[in-house]
């Protein structure tokens, strides 16, 4: 990370996967197979990571389904399950990371961004279940956009719709990737690894601690 302790940030800006909201696929496949290894083999195999994130780039859900049911069929109700029992993959929020973020917004030193890859299909049900969404000064959301991280347009895209400077401007991402992506626009970055350990790199930066302590 290429960020100097004294640099001084007005922005600052949260994905949410892993880092405020704790999703995980297994929550529900845990549930549908009678095994750790089948589950393992699924979430690998069958309905992965990359599989997702074309859906967080805009693919409909529906389109993302049937495409895996044609390639799977032995797999057809497993794989209706994904978006289908979306809901019971939210295990709730990280609450030592939104605490985090209360305190930073109640600071009124920063502007808090949300910059996500997410489906706009299912991120109407994030807005209903998690309050802590509407603290944010804005949010973008990838599946609405039609672009995810970390395409170097996507963080182009809120730096332009906000008018942020990136060099004001520090990203959490839990995605090494991510903050890579960021870093290539100017963005320096943390990498989410607990809030523990966000808490502790704020106030190395001077960020958190003098933002609650003024």
């Amino acid at each position: 990370m290429k960020t100097a302790v004294t640099k001084q940030y007005s922005n600052l800006v949260f994905d949410l996967g892993a880092v405020l909201i704790d999703w995980n696929p297994r929550y529900l496949y845990d549930k549908v197979f009678a095994t750790a290894a089948e589950t393992d083999f699924f979430l690998s195999n069958i309905c992965t990571s990359a599989w997702n994130e074309e859906q967080d780039a805009g693919r409909s859900l529906q389109d993302g389904t049937e495409l895996l049911i044609t390639q799977h069929p032995q797999f057809e109700a497993e794989i209706r399950a994904f978006y289908g029992r979306w809901k019971e993959m939210l295990g709730g929020p990280i609450e030592e990371t939104v605490d985090i973020l209360r305190e930073l917004k109640e600071s009124n030193q920063y502007k808090i961004y949300a910059l996500t890859n997410w489906s706009n299909e299912t991120f109407p049900l994030a807005l209903v279940t998690y309050p802590f969404l509407q603290w944010f000064d804005g949010i973008v959301v990838s599946g609405r956009e039609k672009i995810r991280k970390p395409d170097a347009a996507f963080y182009h895209l809120l730096l332009d719709r906000y008018q942020l400077e990136a060099d004001s401007t520090l990203f959490i991402d839990d995605n090494a990737r991510n903050i890579h992506g960021a870093s290539a626009c100017g963005i320096d970055g943390i990498h989410f690894t607990s809030a523990a350990a966000l808490r502790k790199t704020l106030e190395e930066m001077a960020v958190y601690g003098a933002a609650v302590h003024s």
